[in-house]
């Protein structure tokens, strides 16, 4: 059939259109093309040609620089120190083997650090950075970084180590860093990827582990261009990640550094409050140790010298330390029957030396007893059967809840390892504890610090502050982080009647300055720097009838651990609290003989901020206090000394 001239046009109009749209189709393909393509060889030439010349990328994480630490005047007492140290990447090695014996051409390697090394190198994912060799010096570094074609792998690297510059002094407080181990792992849901990192550090114990977050910071991220043999050729990218934070405490360094050398190596501790803000000024547990074994991995040998010492230099007693607070307790139990309205100053209780109480004699430490004694005299000499007649008539809930308005019973907040809570025992806690009830032994027992009352030299401290101030005073230890102050612990009104307060802490003055006192013989003489204090001596063995018929033991004659726990409490001065004090002295005998002198010490130490003239001593005592000054500057640290060795 023949075609019309007018179909023919309308065919031919559809085929141009078709091909019209064909040949657009293909040239934006083509000018896909060219573009992808322009994109490839020029954008992209740099990437393309690392890869021609089989350079590779590699990102890792860049390891933030720890928050250091200051004391309360600025001193550094945790810092980044420079570490050099040669790590290795498995996949990047090729044959581990044989780069680690051409390592060891090079520079000397620790068997047993490399033997850890290895197993990290055969265990870790292939792309893990694993540390060989740590703690390498300069020319180690250089050897290594000139020799790296040779060395693929292998990288030579500055970074930061923690160092404690003053040693055992803080190693209680500060704590320390070490490794993360599996056992840190464990703990953590989601583990920044920092801490898979072999050999990062974090804290184990102490400030650094309670604020570890804020002290870590965040990593950051680097892109390095590495070619075939290894060699970092240049960094492609950085993002920077966040330092950790700066902390300042409360701690006075010098006086920290006082307290240690004065506890010396006794099983001790001892705490000084500031009676105006709570500030933790020294908190020493004695002995002490060098957290600076721990940053790297403790050895074996060192390890097993701390924890097979009888006097444990690894606790932290003086907030980890539980101890029958004794003689000490008594202000407590003279607290609660004033302030229940149940005892007045002047009451007296007759002391034959014993008191018998269903059945069972309760006896006085004076054999002889005390006569007829009233509050203050009870407290000046430390009498027994006064606070067992007391316990009889007050009873444990009203005592029980005295000691926790004053501290004992308490967990404070402060970032230290271990902080024990203390006992302030109740009907309530013996059933629900032993099943058993009450008894009325349990009170008397109780009302001279033993039986089931414990606490803490930091609990002790802050029971002394608060009697002294009035104030429910609260122990701060870190002052300001990154330069923000924290909140005081200065505390609100306890709510006490104040002329109860002023009979007990002129009762505590007498202890230190009346001549019938039990820790006259350390009584501080310098004008308007009296102490106001208690001694008080725990037993830790129970005394038998026949011992007693026979007389008891002095505990010179006891092996150390069966002798009684000595303590001392005090403020100072007595007209204007500024400091507060606990001693503890674990099997040190007498309260009087052994704590005493010690918190004596330390206290006209953080009065004066030096040594203090020795007119503030008894006179008979100056020439021994001249020589143990003399003796406990050369404790101090070189560059608190001048040319003179003196502070």
């Amino acid at each position: 059939m023949k075609r019309s001239p007018r179909d023919s046009l309308e065919t031919t109009r559809k085929m141009t259109r078709r091909g019209l749209i064909l040949g657009g189709a293909q040239a934006g393909f083509m000018g896909l093309l060219a573009l992808r393509m322009r994109h490839l060889q020029v954008e992209e030439a740099d990437k393309f040609r690392l890869l021609a010349e089989e350079n590779r990328i590699k990102v890792s994480l860049i390891p933030p620089s720890r928050g250091q630490i200051f004391d309360r005047n600025g001193r550094i007492v945790a810092e980044n120190a420079p570490s050099y140290r040669i790590t290795m990447v498995r996949e990047d090695a090729g044959d581990v083997e044989a780069v680690i014996g051409r390592l060891m051409k090079l520079i000397e390697l620790d068997p047993d650090e490399m033997a850890r090394a290895l197993d990290e190198l055969n265990t870790l994912r292939g792309d893990t950075q694993v540390t060989v060799a740590d703690r390498v010096s300069r020319e180690a570094m250089s050897r290594v970084a000139v020799n790296a074609p040779a060395l693929p792998g292998v990288t030579p690297e500055v970074g930061l180590s923690r160092h404690y510059p003053l040693g055992s002094d803080l190693a209680h407080v500060v704590g320390y860093v070490g490794p993360v181990s599996d056992y840190d792992l464990s703990k953590i849901d989601n583990p920044d990827q920092l801490l898979l990192t072999p050999r990062f550090q974090i804290g184990k114990i102490g400030l650094e582990a309670k604020h570890e977050e804020d002290l870590r910071g965040k990593a950051g991220i680097k892109q390095v261009e590495v070619n075939a043999a290894g060699r970092e050729m240049r960094e492609l990218d950085r993002e920077e990640g966040r330092a950790g934070q700066d902390f300042q405490i409360t701690v006075d360094h010098m006086l920290q550094n006082y307290v240690q050398a004065r506890l010396g190596q006794e099983s001790a501790a001892a705490v000084v409050i500031d009676c105006e803000s709570g500030d933790l000024l020294a908190i020493a547990s004695a002995p002490s140790f060098d957290p600076n074994l721990f940053v790297r991995g403790i050895s074996t040998t060192d390890y097993r010298a701390l924890t097979e010492n009888q006097f444990r230099p690894l606790a932290t007693k003086s907030v980890q330390g539980l101890y029958p607070p004794g003689s000490t307790f008594k202000m407590v139990a003279a607290l609660a029957g004033l302030e229940a309205g149940i005892i007045t100053p002047l009451d007296t209780h007759y002391c034959g030396g014993y008191t018998e109480v269903a059945g069972h004699r309760f006896h006085c430490w004076k054999r002889a007893g005390h006569g007829h004694v009233n509050l203050a005299s009870s407290l000046r000499e430390s009498c027994d059967v006064y606070y067992y007649n007391l316990a009889l008539e007050v009873g444990i809930e009203k005592i029980s809840a005295m000691a926790m308005r004053l501290g004992i019973g308490q967990k404070f907040d402060i970032p230290m390892s271990a902080v024990a809570t203390g006992r302030a025992p109740t009907k309530a806690w013996k059933q629900k504890s032993f099943g058993k009830d009450w008894v009325i032994g349990d009170s008397v027992n109780a009302s001279i610090g033993q039986g089931f009352v414990l606490a803490s030299p930091l609990q002790l401290a802050v029971m002394s502050a608060r009697i002294a101030t009035g104030r429910a005073l609260v122990p701060r230890l870190v002052k300001s982080i990154d330069g923000v102050e924290q909140p005081s612990g200065a505390g609100e009104s306890l709510g006490l009647n104040e002329n109860h307060l002023r009979h007990v802490r002129k009762a505590m003055f007498d202890v230190s300055n009346n001549r019938r006192g039990t820790a006259y013989g350390s009584r501080i003489t310098a004008a308007g720097m009296q102490m106001a204090g208690k001694t008080g001596t725990s037993q830790v063995r129970n005394i038998t009838a026949a011992e007693r018929r026979a007389g008891v033991r002095s505990n010179r004659d006891l092996p150390w651990e069966r002798r009684d726990h000595a303590l001392f409490v005090d403020f100072a001065p007595y007209d204007n609290p500024k400091v507060a004090v606990a001693v503890v002295v674990e099997h040190g005998g007498g309260g009087s003989t052994t704590a005493a002198p010690i918190a004596r010490d330390i206290t006209l130490q953080a009065l004066y901020g030096e040594d203090p003239p020795l007119s503030a001593y008894p006179a008979k005592d100056r020439a021994r206090i001249a020589a143990q000054q003399k003796r406990l500057r050369q404790a101090r640290p070189a560059s608190d000394r001048d040319g003179n060795g003196r502070a």
